[in-house]
């Protein structure tokens, strides 16, 4: 590992991260529909660098597939996922990986070139790669949406939902706008944007089905039949028309100021993140997995054990 020149700001990171599975991703194919499979069930799909190469793998095996017209994202368990990874054993901020994005190594950055060099890369980067594949995606949703977890369902094209699956970002508490891949504007209504960012509270699947967000509510155990049936259709379309397709409708929203929007927030987004470490020492504002997902029970009076999320 090569120390940045500024050596006096260099501070060492152990990477000190346990997997609790060689395989956080799992990738099938059939009737030309692909299934990638987010599966870290026992810490409810939250997404650490692991998981997140192994997806961006999945999806370019997808699109190098000729015989793949359609992808669905899926998470095993209960929940489809809780967000980034802030508190499991695999958690593995500290961890180089071989990035497919070109900007520099994270792990030996001072200050908050640390966060904004690796969030562009896993975050901001990863997520528009993966809007913008060729290739038909649809979000197959249970359970918990979390922060992070909207990321990984708003990058997809359509998503269908389960009629007891919920969506929330409650990053704000943190002192942070909203997570990295900042659609909230175009997903929801600009004042229920706010609304659903200020208050924090759990969005349930059919106000986000009243608000545009959702294409589908279907009973949970109707789910993963709704899905492929629906992705059977798309899959009977042409390829390049359904890739031009989809390429002219995320052009338009492109030209509204969805990609310069992302951008301008994600500057406010690290802004809050050096706030946080100046006023607190720590970057997420005193939150980890464990102060969320109590923060989220009192909010719900329901239980979310381990269900807890960061910027």
């Amino acid at each position: 590992m090569t120390t940045p020149s500024n050596d006096s700001a260099f501070v060492e990171r152990a990477d000190s991260s346990r997997y609790e599975t060689d395989t956080p991703v799992q990738y099938a194919v059939q009737d030309g529909i692909a299934s990638v499979t987010i599966c870290r069930p026992d810490f409810n799909n939250a997404q650490n660098s692991q998981m997140t190469y192994a997806l961006d793998a999945a999806f370019r095996r997808a699109v190098d597939d000729d015989a793949v017209k359609v992808i669905v994202l899926r998470g095993a368990g209960k929940h489809f996922s809780a967000g980034h990874d802030i508190g499991t054993p695999g958690r593995d901020i500290n961890k180089p990986f071989d990035r497919v994005q070109l900007w520099w190594d994270h792990t030996n950055k001072p200050g908050g070139e640390f966060l904004y060099a690796r969030e562009q890369e896993v975050y901001l980067g990863m997520c528009r790669r993966w809007r913008e594949l060729p290739k038909p995606t649809i979000a197959m949703v249970q359970g918990a949406c979390i922060a992070g977890g909207l990321m990984l369902a708003w990058v997809c094209d359509l998503i269908v939902a389960s009629d007891d699956a919920f969506f929330q970002d409650p990053v704000v508490r943190m002192g942070i706008p909203g997570v990295e891949y900042f659609a909230h504007p175009y997903e929801l209504h600009p004042r229920i944007a706010k609304e659903f960012l200020f208050v924090g509270d759990r969005m349930g699947a059919d106000r986000a089905y009243q608000m545009g967000m959702v294409n589908r509510v279907v009973p949970r155990d109707e789910l993963e039949a709704a899905t492929y049936a629906l992705a059977a259709r798309i899959a009977a379309q042409p390829r390049m028309g359904l890739a031009l397709t989809k390429q002219a409708i995320n052009h338009v929203e492109d030209l509204q100021g969805k990609r310069t929007a992302m951008d301008a927030v994600f500057a406010w987004h690290h802004f809050a993140h050096a706030h946080n470490e100046l006023l607190s020492g720590d970057k997420l504002g005193g939150y980890d997995a464990r102060a969320m997902a109590q923060a989220n029970k009192q909010v719900a009076g329901t239980g979310t054990e381990k269900i807890g999320e960061e910027a």
